[in-house]
């Protein structure tokens, strides 16, 4: 399949997953709304106006666009530099850095008995990127005339697909204990350990 061709497929697919958003957020959400966790729920007052809630959100945005410019900048520098793998830095060294505050909460929360909400911080965030920044990026290209593709290489899907698997077969039993720790920290290091070897994509 050409190129130009796999770039109108996934921008098709943006525009769905868009229109989704739209369905669930606005036009159907009472079809997601979790009612009974609703009623259960006790609601605060805000402590922040909604304008300044949205100038504090736009400031915090342009200031983390700004980071993430000057990150991605160095990676080929770094590369180099160090002798680090291209494939090693985006699989394990940016998510480490990027989602340093959620891992933290992640396993404080853990240490403290709250699996719940160390689990939803985890599957959360792994959730975001893969159905809500992805699709975003796909997006943006097009709009500015940047392509994306989701073609991933072999390594990259194997990737994903183990690491789902994995995660619903610990999740699927409602409790967890050190053996799925195990199993988890040892898949984690072998995808690091392979994107390690792995050629540089052309």
């Amino acid at each position: 399949m050409k190129q130009a061709q796999l770039i109108q497929i996934m921008n098709t697919r943006g525009v769905v997953y868009f229109m989704f958003l739209v369905f669930q957020l606005y036009t159907h959400s009472e079809f997601f709304s979790d009612e009974a966790g609703e009623d259960e729920e006790h609601h605060e007052e805000a402590e922040m106006s909604l304008p300044g809630a949205t100038l504090l959100l736009a400031a915090s945005t342009l200031v983390v666009a700004a980071c993430s410019e000057g990150l991605v900048d160095s990676i080929e520098d770094v590369s180099e530099n160090f002798g680090l793998p291209k494939a090693f830095i985006g699989v394990i060294l940016l998510p480490i850095v990027g989602n340093a505050a959620e891992h933290a909460t992640a396993v404080t929360s853990a240490t403290k008995g709250m699996m719940d909400l160390s689990l939803g911080v985890a599957v959360g965030s792994s959730t975001q990127i893969a159905l809500f920044v992805v699709p975003c990026a796909v997006l943006w290209g097009w709009i500015f005339d940047s392509p994306m593709t989701l073609s991933f290489r072999n390594f990259d899907t194997a990737c994903q697909m183990v690491t789902v698997f994995l995660v619903s077969q610990v999740l699927q039993h409602g409790n967890t204990n050190w053996l799925h720790g195990v199993m988890l920290m040892t898949t984690y290091f072998l995808i690091a350990a392979i994107s390690w070897f792995i050629p540089e994509q052309s």
